[in-house]
């Protein structure tokens, strides 16, 4: 058995009160993830072509003001 169908098999075992405080536990690791995965993406570069393009696309008047 892997280690994701352990993990699996356990949340399934959680009550309901259990899977409340998981479900809060994980979104917050999960963000956390994401904003290292975004904050070393931005370190090494792999952003800078996304921020150009939104930056020329603007400038050509093709944004909208939210």
């Amino acid at each position: 058995m892997s280690s994701v169908e352990q993990v699996e098999n356990q949340v399934k075992g959680l009550s309901a009160d259990e899977l409340s405080e998981f479900r809060v536990w994980f979104a917050e690791f999960d963000a956390e993830a994401w904003d290292r995965q975004i904050e070393a993406d931005s370190r090494r570069g792999a952003l800078n072509s996304l921020a150009e393009r939104a930056l020329a696309e603007h400038e050509a008047g093709q944004s909208t003001v939210l």
